[in-house]
């Protein structure tokens, strides 16, 4: 195999490019609405959708990237996704932004690729930090939320998307030629691998802790930009750039919540992690100004950063040997977790004339993970224990 450090930077790059695709329409709507008109239940919708195709897709990328490797995944995917990024910046309609949007889900599927390939090149003391380092790639969604709504300003929104084709082939180009043709394959039937987990309630709790951390991460990633411009008369730009700083911030933080689930006990961090968000959640629910909303966006961009770094240092722990069709499920599982509170908020604003109802939802969910992470700890100090007195009377 190829060196592990070259897979580990290209593999990052390539999650850069495809999220940065992923929030390609909702960092543009406040530009596309002038052309597009478009009421806030559709907005809603457009900027949720392409979390569906990027969610479920991740549980056969995951598993083919274990059967295929990262090389020809990557590549496929990006070839795909120049056909709706083309097909937006021709858009017109809201059914045009409904079908372009779906489809570039997939920008944000590829995750699975690297969360499955990488850990074949690295030992299991390693692995948090190095799932967490290749999470930065999620910076991508901060690079297209900053950058793109301030290209729309000079060259409008439908030249902006088209100069996204040329970045999508310059990374089939790069795969072509640095990624690994010797990648470690693994061939087993999914349905093999599915039947073979599914019964297994750590899974289920896995995927509920990053339902939470990823889904916050990305819900406020896609509603943030529309919802900082009508909620607190920000422009476009500002909003982006606010956006942005919560994207940096928890991304930053993913590698460090991998480093510290190398070095301490998983479920501790994840403790505080749930007590931190269930009481930011509270702050936003309360946020009379955008002085303590952007207190509590930054609270929980911070903690939610450390739990997804410290989720993924759980899943091949538990699952080495179905680490494709796991990675897939759990990493799922966090993209519907941003597709639904978008959805939520807007709801319960057209219903209530404000958000807080939704934002207390969050964090009553955030305090029953608490609930289940203590138990999970508690269970497994007793298993160690059991087997630390099993080890003694052999002796």
């Amino acid at each position: 195999m190829r060196k592990p450090s070259i897979q580990l930077t290209l593999q990052t790059a390539s999650l850069v490019t495809g999220f940065m695709m992923w929030v390609l329409i909702s960092s543009l709507i406040p530009s596309i609405k002038q052309d597009i008109p478009l009421t806030e239940s559709q907005v809603s919708i457009i900027t949720a959708i392409p979390v569906i195709l990027g969610s479920l897709l991740r549980i056969p990328i995951g598993f083919y990237t274990d059967r295929f490797g990262a090389r020809k995944l990557f590549m496929i995917s990006f070839t795909v996704l120049l056909f709706p990024v083309f097909y937006i910046s021709v858009a017109n309609s809201f059914i045009d932004l409904v079908i372009g949007g779906l489809f570039l889900g997939i920008g944000g599927a590829v995750f699975s690729v690297g969360v499955t390939s990488l850990p074949k090149y690295y030992p299991k003391e390693k692995q948090g930090f190095i799932n967490g380092v290749y999470g930065v790639g999620n910076a991508g969604t901060s690079i297209t939320t900053f950058g793109a709504p301030i290209i729309a300003q000079s060259l409008g929104w439908q030249k902006t998307a088209q100069l996204y084709l040329i970045l999508l082939l310059i990374f089939i180009v790069f795969n072509f030629i640095f990624g690994d043709r010797k990648e470690v394959k693994v061939k087993q039937s999914m349905a093999e691998q599915l039947k073979s987990v599914c019964k297994n309630t750590t899974l289920w709790f896995l995927s509920l802790f990053y339902f939470i951390t990823f889904g916050a991460f990305v819900a406020f990633t896609m509603f943030l930009p529309n919802f900082l411009v009508n909620n607190f008369n920000l422009d476009s730009v500002d909003a982006g750039i606010r956006t942005a700083g919560f994207i940096v911030l928890a991304t930053l933080m993913r590698p460090i919540g991998g480093l510290l689930a190398d070095k301490f006990n998983s479920f501790i961090i994840l403790m505080f992690t749930f007590i931190a968000v269930t009481l930011s959640a509270v702050i936003l629910a309360f946020s009379p100004n955008i002085e303590l909303f952007t207190v509590g966006c930054l609270a929980v961009a911070l903690f939610v950063g450390i739990g997804n770094g410290t989720v993924f240092k759980l899943v091949p722990l538990y699952f080495s040997k179905q680490a494709g069709v796991v990675n897939g499920i759990v990493s799922a599982m966090g993209g519907l977790g941003g597709f639904f509170p978008p959805l939520v908020l807007t709801a319960v604003h057209n219903i209530t004339g404000q958000y807080s109802i939704a934002f207390m939802a969050l964090s009553e969910v955030a305090l029953a993970c608490l609930v289940i992470v203590v138990w999970l700890y508690k269970q497994e100090r007793t298993e160690n224990h059991r087997k630390f007195i099993g080890k003694t009377k052999e002796l």
